[in-house]
C-alpha cells in the first residue's frame, strides 16, 4: 500500500510538470506574433524615418496612386489625384489637402506622410507624423511602386505585381508588333488650349507601356525632340511632323478639341487609316499601378482591330 502510494504520488508530480512545460512552450510559441513591432526604420532617400508597420491614416501630397494601388488607407490626398476619375470610387472620403494646410493635416490626425521632395514646411509636417519625401523622376516608374511598397510593408506584394505586369506587357507587345509591323511608328500626342505636347518615353500617357515595355518605334522627330526631354510643345500647323503610323491622342476634355475637324488633322494618314487610338487625359497622367492596367487594357485592345 505504501508503494502504491508513493507510485501514485510520483505520478501526480510527473503530470504537473508536463503540464507547466506544456503551457510554457504555448506562452514562447506565441510570444513573437504578440510583440510584432509596430513601427520600423524606413531608410528614404532624405534619411532614416521610423514609419509604423500597418499605417491607418495616411496623407498622400504625392504617389497617392501608388499607395491606393497597395490599398494603402488614405485619409487626406492631393487635388490633382482627387480629380482623376480613375480612382473617384476609392476617394470619396478622401480629404483634399495641401502642404500649407498644417490645421487641415492637423485635424485628420495621420500616422504617416507622404510628400515631394521639393515641398516646403517638411519639417513642420515630421512634427504632425512620420514624413517621407520623395524627389519626382528620381526613380523610374516600377522602382517607385517596389518603394512605396517597401514603405507600406508591402514590399512583397509590389514586387510580384511589377514582375507580372512587365511579363504581360512584354507579351501585348509582341503580339502588337506582330500586328502593326515591327517597323510601324507610334506616336503619343495631348491637346492644350492653344498648343500641342508629344512625349518621350517616360512621361506618363502610357509612354512607359508603348516604349519600354511594348518596345514600339517612336517617329524619328519624336525621338529627336522628345525622348531626352520627355515632352515637347509644338503648335497645331506642324501636327503631321509629329503623327506616327499610329497616334496615341490623349484628349484633353476640359480644352477645345475643334482641331479634330481641321484639315490639318484630318490629313494625317493615321487620322484617315482609323489608327488613332484615344485616351482621356485626366485619366493618364500617372505611371502607377491602377492607371497602368487601365492603359495596357486599352492598348491591347485597340492595336488588335
Amino acid at each position: 500500500m505504501k508503494k502504491s502510494g508513493l507510485l501514485l504520488m510520483l505520478l501526480l508530480v510527473f503530470a504537473a510538470l508536463s503540464a507547466c512545460g506544456a503551457a510554457q512552450s504555448a506562452e514562447d510559441t506565441s510570444t513573437p506574433n504578440e510583440t510584432e513591432a509596430e513601427t520600423f526604420t524606413y531608410e528614404s532617400e532624405m534619411g532614416p524615418v521610423e514609419v509604423p508597420t500597418d499605417p491607418q491614416r495616411i496623407i498622400a501630397l504625392t504617389n497617392a496612386p501608388n499607395v491606393l494601388a497597395l490599398d494603402g488607407q488614405i485619409v487626406g490626398i492631393d487635388e490633382w489625384t482627387n480629380a482623376n476619375p480613375l480612382f473617384e470610387d476609392m476617394l470619396a472620403d478622401v480629404e483634399i489637402v495641401t502642404e500649407d494646410n498644417l490645421e487641415k493635416i492637423i485635424e485628420l490626425e495621420p500616422d504617416l506622410i507622404i510628400a515631394g521632395s521639393h515641398m516646403k514646411n517638411l519639417d513642420k509636417l515630421n512634427e504632425i507624423a512620420p514624413t517621407v519625401a520623395f524627389t519626382w523622376g528620381q526613380l523610374d516608374y516600377l522602382d517607385q511602386q517596389v518603394e512605396i511598397g517597401k514603405l507600406l510593408n508591402k514590399e512583397a506584394e509590389a514586387t510580384e505585381w511589377v514582375a507580372d505586369f512587365q511579363s504581360r506587357a512584354q507579351t501585348a507587345g509582341e503580339k502588337i508588333r506582330e500586328t502593326i509591323g515591327e517597323d510601324a511608328t507610334v506616336s503619343v500626342i495631348e491637346s492644350g488650349n492653344k498648343e500641342f505636347y508629344v512625349f518621350g518615353d517616360n512621361y506618363a500617357r502610357g509612354t512607359e507601356i508603348l516604349y519600354q515595355e511594348m518596345d514600339l518605334n517612336m517617329p524619328e522627330k519624336v525621338q529627336e525632340l522628345a525622348l531626352e526631354a520627355g515632352v515637347y510643345t509644338f503648335s497645331q500647323e506642324v501636327l503631321p511632323d509629329f503623327a506616327g503610323d499610329y497616334v496615341v491622342l490623349s484628349k484633353n476634355p476640359d480644352v477645345d478639341n475643334s482641331f479634330m475637324e481641321t484639315d490639318v488633322w484630318n490629313s494625317i494618314p493615321a487620322v484617315s487609316e482609323g489608327h488613332v487610338i484615344e485616351i482621356n487625359t485626366k485619366a493618364s497622367t500617372y505611371s502607377d499601378p491602377i492607371t497602368l492596367e487601365h492603359l495596357l487594357a486599352i492598348f491591347e485592345d485597340s492595336f488588335s482591330q
